[in-house]
């Protein structure tokens, strides 16, 4: 074997350990069965401080323009239920029971809610105004946006992104970004609010949210009712193949079994 192939078989063992290294499951299984491995290279550390900077940013912006948490009884309603749901998400990692939980409203049209890396929370009054959600529905859009995090799909994604259009030499190099000081800020609003997940995200997402809503004592056959509006919202029809996201019909075919699975834990949570 020559130098060059020896030195390419070196870097394939190299790169192989890199990423086995690197191969985790951010969550128990739950009812709903989440616990597919997932590649992470960026550091939860890295995408936790980028939340934090954004988040801090975000909230800054909307205070200067008047629209944080102006409307008390909606921040307390909104408040409520999250605490509900933050309460359950032991279920699928106990760490998070001790995350810096936030919960901020803004007024605005947006038919939106988020929750960054961290447990970082926006809800948007559009969506709950456009889609006149009742306090379940709330809950199952709010328990959604909570998985994201709990499964860490920012992280994942980022990973993804960063294997795609970087290389592996570039990908290592983030850790040195990180060890330098320099701003990550940006980062977890990238990878959470402007890119939209992936189909099989937002299908993670659906599941553990409709369990988390049902443990917190929210019927979860309401999560199918928001995607029910959410398609009579919808001006035009994207056939799925050209979306990111599934379907909405597909969506609420899921939902429905993934419903009747955490049935009970809903009917144990309200007894």
């Amino acid at each position: 074997m020559n130098i060059k192939k020896i030195t390419g078989v070196l870097c394939f063992s190299l790169a192989l350990a890199l990423f086995q290294g690197c191969v985790t499951t951010t969550t128990a299984a739950g009812n709903v069965g989440a616990d597919r491995n997932q590649l992470m290279l960026i550091s939860e550390e890295q995408m936790e401080q980028s939340a934090d900077e954004s988040y801090a940013q975000i909230l800054s912006e909307a205070q200067k323009a008047g629209i944080l948490n102006v409307d008390s009884a909606v921040v307390s309603r909104v408040n409520n239920i999250g605490k509900k749901l933050i309460s359950q998400v032991g279920v699928f990692r106990e760490d998070a029971l001790s995350w810096n939980w936030q919960i901020n409203v803004i007024s605005d049209s947006t038919v939106n809610a988020w929750c960054m890396p961290g447990g970082k929370i926006v809800v948007y009054t559009g969506i709950i105004e456009s889609l006149s959600l009742t306090d379940a529905q709330l809950a199952a859009v709010m328990g959604h946006e909570i998985a994201h995090a709990l499964r860490e799909h920012s992280r994942e994604q980022a990973s993804s992104e960063a294997i795609k259009n970087a290389g592996i030499a570039v990908v290592s190099s983030v850790a040195g970004l990180d060890e330098k000081g320099n701003s990550l800020l940006g980062l977890a609003a990238q990878y959470t609010i402007t890119l939209p997940f992936s189909r099989s995200h937002e299908t993670e997402a659906d599941h553990i949210g409709t369990e988390l809503m049902a443990r917190a004592g929210y019927n979860p056959y309401e999560a199918v009712a928001v995607w029910e509006k959410m398609s009579a919202l919808d001006g035009t029809k994207i056939p799925e193949i050209m979306s990111t996201h599934p379907s909405n019909e597909s969506r609420i075919k899921d939902l429905k079994k993934i419903c009747e699975k955490v049935y009970p834990l809903y009917e144990a949570s309200v007894k």
